[in-house]
């Protein structure tokens, strides 16, 4: 058994050669705790994202994918370990976090929009909040981001008007018009009818050719093989294995992740 544990840490542990990022580490995760009550979530994350890089997350349900990801911008609090961004600690009680979090989009499963409000309307509301950019401006960003996402006939629509992968398009668009500076997705196509599921996708590898940072937790496969720079394999709160994704795919090192592996393809 320890000879097992031995071998998985070794996997873990090995970091692929990132040929087109950046050197930088934008996103440092360590040693990363997480319980709710009695329930530990996770048990001592180490990740370090770079510049540029798409880091794809997989793994079963309860394995502490999205609870990491949540700690990322602290949306749920750490039990222990640090997480850096851009050199700053994040889990600091002396950084303002909401400074940190408008460089940090995020989309979710649901699409959170505002039902009374227009696609354009809830891309411009953080806008005009949070960077207290002008009206003029918000609106110029909003419909220039929902055309990048394809949605460029449906600004003045409304949430209820639009097909469920529409309105995670603008989830995006939305996120995206913050300028941030690192994209994390949890589960942003689960919540979709299959046939919409491509098109968020498409938006997403779109994101990821022209460089955008992202942490992706998703079970599309063939999204994490073609886009991603590097496969994380989460199990039981813990980091099981990474690598490039023909290496994760193809040639496994973990029994976990075999398993895993095995019961999807």
């Amino acid at each position: 058994m320890s000879q097992e544990v031995e071998t998985m840490e070794m996997a873990a542990t090995e970091t692929p050669s990132l040929h087109h990022v950046g050197k930088e580490v934008v996103v440092s995760i360590q040693g990363l705790q997480k319980s709710f009550g009695d329930l530990h979530v996770l048990k001592g994350v180490d990740l370090d994202v770079h510049r540029g890089e798409v880091v794809v997350v997989l793994g079963p349900s309860g394995s502490g994918k999205s609870t990491m990801l949540r700690c990322i911008n602290r949306l749920e609090e750490p039990t222990g370990g640090k997480i850096f961004f851009e050199g700053t600690e994040i889990t600091s009680k002396e950084t303002d976090i909401n400074a940190v979090r408008a460089k940090l989009g995020m989309v979710f499963q649901s699409f959170n929009l505002f039902p009374h409000l227009t696609a354009k309307k809830n891309v411009m509301l953080a806008q005009q909040k949070v960077l207290k950019r002008s009206k003029e401006e918000a609106e110029r960003i909003a419909v220039e981001q929902l055309t990048k996402v394809g949605l460029a006939e449906r600004v003045d629509y409304k949430p209820s008007q639009l097909s469920g992968g529409q309105q995670q398009r603008v989830a995006i668009a939305r996120a995206l018009a913050m300028d941030p500076h690192v994209m994390l997705f949890d589960e942003a196509t689960s919540a979709l009818d299959p046939e919409l599921v491509r098109d968020v996708l498409g938006v997403m590898k779109e994101m990821a050719k022209n460089g955008m940072t992202m942490i992706v937790v998703t079970h599309e496969m063939g999204f994490a093989r073609d886009v991603a720079d590097r496969v994380v394999f989460m199990d039981g709160g813990v980091i099981v294995e990474q690598g490039a994704p023909e290496e994760v795919f193809d040639h496994p090192k973990s029994d976990r992740t075999k398993d895993f592996l095995g019961h999807i393809s």
